[in-house]
């Protein structure tokens, strides 16, 4: 009840991502119920109706990847502090989100379903006797159970990958500042910094800028005053305090005014409080976000040429109208799809370092930082929309006009996948929007003019555009020239 609500009240552009759930999932259904029907009318040819439900997969995959990316956005699940009082808390969130998406996905099958039974004349006595007629076995009845699993099989799968995605994580705890770690000798856990052999002899290199951190106590050390000169013939004397846990045997050196005396480039320490000093038991543990993974590239661009390399040993131009390619094809696609994911943060944030080179204004460093900090939220997306337009150009290369054709099954696939992608692209886009509002609202108020904002997001489109495009067509030509002999 909790999740209709939630829906029934949601905006309209809430509603209209869910909307494109629910024609996907139908498009989807609609394939996996061909499919079947198509496996039903030619009981002597198994493998041609296995590799039309292996095909199967590209729109599903597309499907639950745009079922994930609106319900990451879906501003009625997201937690915000004092939900958990009234028993929102992220799991139960988590199943509101997934039993939303189920609800998607079902509106979609049941559509995919009346269609399916309209076409097939058990709804309005009139089969249709189109091209693709021999995929919805006309005639034959269908068995309940494998139609049932057929169409569950799409909100499953999204709402499964939905909750895996929005699970309730620990937060990552940041390591205090101001602890010193143990060096090389004494080794504990991860040093703060790495010393090299004579660290530990060298004159002065263990002492410490506070007291806190050689293990005195607070009321040994007064803040340095500027301006206050120390009377000649003072001599600044060495006092041994006992060695704390921080650094052993270190030292603070205090004049005969008491003011403390630190080496050149020391900072001052901290005026002394009536506390004891903090520790790394008592430090406040803080969370911090998990920083983009940009470290990924070499491992995208491999995965891409294992994919290219599948396609040129496995696939094989088509000779007639609707003739399904084999799986090798497939299998690299989904190689080629996933490298240019993986690598597609790594390229975004390698366009905005490119974009700050140079000596940048104010309009290239405003837009290549955004890029920098965006790269997690629309890298992928970008990547998944370049391996779709490597394979849209590859099939009109090779399905030219002298050639066979698109079927009509074919092209709903490909429309299902394509539409799928572009919509996730244009959500993440909208959620990187809503992540940045904050700060658009400080330059605004900073006194940046609309035009300059306005400008930076037009540089990030043209630079990603110029960066990605080339992409495309080198992985499509790469692609197209095996199958092009």
């Amino acid at each position: 009840m909790l999740a209709l609500r939630l829906t029934r009240a949601a905006h309209l552009a809430v509603h209209l991502r869910r909307l494109l759930v629910a024609v996907a999932s139908a498009g989807t259904g609609f394939l996996l119920l061909c499919a079947f029907g198509h496996a039903m009318s030619h009981p002597d040819a198994p493998g041609a109706s296995a590799l039309r439900l292996t095909w199967c997969a590209a729109p599903l995959a597309a499907t639950v990847y745009l079922a994930v990316a609106v319900a990451r956005t879906d501003p009625g699940t997201r937690p915000r502090s004092g939900l958990s009082a009234i028993g929102l808390g992220p799991g139960r969130l988590m199943a509101v989100s997934a039993t939303t998406t189920v609800l998607s996905g079902a509106l979609g099958s049941v559509a995919a379903l009346l269609l399916f039974l309209h076409l097939r004349g058990d709804l309005t006595g009139l089969p249709f006797g189109g091209v693709a007629a021999d995929a919805l076995a006309v005639g034959q009845s269908l068995p309940a159970p494998a139609t049932l699993t057929l169409l569950a099989l799409v909100p499953a799968a999204a709402s499964a990958a939905v909750a895996y995605t929005r699970r309730p994580r620990e937060p990552r705890r940041a390591r205090a500042a101001g602890v010193r770690g143990y060096g090389r000798f004494g080794a504990y856990g991860w040093g703060k910094a790495r010393e090299t052999f004579g660290t530990y002899g060298r004159f002065g290199a263990r002492w410490t800028s506070s007291p806190a951190e050689a293990g005195a106590p607070a009321h040994a050390a007064r803040p340095a005053t500027t301006g206050s000169a120390e009377p000649e013939g003072t001599l600044a004397t060495r006092s041994a305090e006992p060695a704390g846990s921080g650094a052993a045997g270190a030292a603070a050196r205090v004049g005969a005014g008491g003011t403390l005396l630190t080496q050149a480039g020391d900072t001052h320490p901290a005026p002394a409080t009536d506390g004891p000093p903090p520790t790394p038991a008592t430090v406040p543990a803080l969370t911090t976000p998990r920083p983009p993974n940009t470290t990924v590239l070499p491992w995208g661009i491999a995965v891409l040429a294992a994919g290219l390399t599948v396609e040129t040993y496995t696939g094989h131009p088509a000779t007639t109208p609707d003739t399904t390619p084999s799986a090798g094809v497939l299998i690299g696609w989904a190689l080629t799809a996933l490298g240019l994911a993986l690598a597609g943060p790594g390229l975004t944030h390698l366009c905005g370092r490119l974009l700050q080179a140079a000596r940048p204004g104010a309009l290239r460093l405003l837009a290549g930082r955004v890029l920098m900090d965006e790269a997690h939220r629309i890298g992928r997306p970008l990547g998944v929309v370049c391996a779709v337009a490597a394979a849209a150009y590859v099939a009109t290369t090779l399905y030219a006009t002298d050639g066979p054709d698109f079927g009509p099954l074919s092209t709903l696939g490909a429309l299902v996948v394509a539409g799928c992608t572009v919509a996730t692209l244009l959500t993440a886009a909208v959620e990187a929007k809503h992540a940045r509002a904050d700060t658009t609202d400080a330059l605004l108020r900073l006194g940046a003019p609309p035009a300059t904002l306005r400008g930076a997001a037009a540089v990030r489109a043209a630079a990603l555009l110029a960066l990605f495009g080339p992409l495309t067509l080198i992985v499509a030509e790469l692609a197209a020239l095996p199958l092009s002999r």
